[in-house]
């Protein structure tokens, strides 16, 4: 008889005492993960801030606001004026609640501000320019060109060769003088491992010419690359040697873009991880530009009028936490932005943090519970005997109070520490 039949006997509770190991070792093996990536959170995204003031005096560490990007897409609909004024009302507030800095999500394209020769329309840009100024937040130019053939505008698809390379330096160096100083940063151009017509009409070195003409309009300008399927692992073997190509060209990359938006319903953390640790060889930046959880690959993208079930709400509520953990833990990783986060406005409308009514959805609340609880610094405490103490910070502004008065401070990644002194008088 077998050992399952008589519980009692040393087969059995070997049996049992084996089974309980291995279960034990299941969960701390699904634990693992997310206890190092806190562990490298702590490590690359957390600083000093030092405080002088008399000795006893009381403290108060009030973080204002992340250095790391956390932002959004922001929509055309919201700065044209056709959107309800309730609505705008709503959105530019719960954006302001949520999110650090913005990208233009259509505005700046090309073939959406000049779809017919000459006629260049700049106001909306110029709208969520003005915005995003009032309110300093940084903002994404998304995107100078984009060589998609079929987001290539036709009257220039017509063009001579000769005039076709006039039209394009045209439009870098307007986008460049106009908006000198304005962008954060742009996306130069768009999704080039998928299609770059503007290489196939004139040659390999129009990449590196199109960076050229933007500078030539503003000396400053910080020129990413972007592109998609790299984090899922498809298409990041690709995207290693184009960039590794560009850079050997001379292009003056300033950031490596990559979109979060080719998943299905998950996503693969392996994957995620990998894709980060491998960009990370060219010691640039990296953006995660355009996230939606659920994805591209999902049936909720195939079909748009599919909801969420409360349980389903759950998990997609894990998965964006899992998400935005591991893109936290990669040192070399400085933000990500949501392609979209209410369901009237983002082209994924499950994917968003809030309903149409603008109810929060569980997503709202794992993103807020992230950002504003684990990961923001709130201290309170005393000065020691020598008139110091030493707070551990996550890198960015700050509202410090002591002995009843107040500075603000801004704890950088890149230089580590900051020393915050209140005079103690004589």
């Amino acid at each position: 008889m077998s050992a399952q039949q008589h519980p009692n006997t040393p087969g059995s509770q070997i049996l049992t005492v084996l089974i309980a190991l291995l279960s034990l070792m299941g969960i701390a093996a699904a634990q693992q993960p997310a206890s190092e990536l806190n562990a490298t959170i702590e490590k690359h995204r957390k600083g000093v801030l030092v405080i002088e003031a008399a000795p006893g005096t009381e403290v108060q560490v009030e973080q204002l606001r992340h250095e790391f990007w956390f932002g959004a897409a922001l929509a055309n609909q919201v700065f044209s004026g056709r959107m309800r004024a309730e609505d705008r009302e709503k959105y530019l507030s719960i954006f302001l609640t949520n999110f650090n800095c913005a990208v233009t999500e259509n505005a700046l394209k090309w073939h959406d501000m000049e779809p017919r020769r000459g006629s260049v329309n700049y106001a909306t840009v110029d709208a969520i320019l003005a915005w995003t100024d009032e309110h300093h937040l940084p903002l994404r130019g998304h995107n100078i060109f984009w060589g998609i053939p079929n987001r290539v505008q036709d009257w220039l698809k017509n063009l001579p060769d000769d005039e076709f390379r006039q039209a394009l330096q045209a439009r870098a160096l307007d986008i460049g003088r106009r908006y000198r100083g304005r962008f954060a940063e742009y996306d130069l151009n768009n999704e080039m491992i998928h299609g770059n017509y503007y290489e196939q009409r004139l040659g390999k070195d129009i990449t590196l010419q199109m960076a050229q003409w933007v500078r030539q309009g503003d000396s400053n300008a910080v020129l990413y690359l972007n592109d998609y399927d790299i984090l899922t692992g498809a298409r990041l073997e690709d995207y290693l040697r184009h960039i590794r190509t560009l850079l050997d060209q001379g292009v003056p990359i300033g950031g490596i873009g990559v979109q979060g938006h080719l998943h299905a319903e998950t996503f693969d953390p392996a994957a995620l991880r990998s894709a980060l640790e491998k960009l990370s060889q060219f010691k640039l930046p990296i953006r995660i530009t355009e996230f939606n959880l659920p994805g591209q690959r999902s049936k909720y993208y195939q079909d748009r009028s599919l909801r969420m079930t409360e349980a389903e709400e759950q998990a997609k509520a894990k998965a964006l936490a899992e998400y935005y953990r591991i893109c936290f833990a990669c040192p070399q990783v400085e933000g990500i932005l949501m392609w979209g986060f209410w369901e009237s406005a983002n082209w994924i409308p499950v994917s968003s943090l809030y309903r149409r009514d603008w109810t929060p959805l569980p997503a709202a609340e794992a993103y807020q519970d992230l950002l504003f609880r684990e990961w923001w610094t709130r201290w309170q405490g005393k000065t020691d005997a020598k008139g110091r103490c030493e707070v551990p910070a996550f890198f960015g502004q700050y509202r410090i109070k002591a002995g009843g008065v107040e500075q603000t401070a801004t704890l950088k990644k890149s230089v580590g520490k900051q020393l915050v002194a209140f005079k103690t008088g004589s």
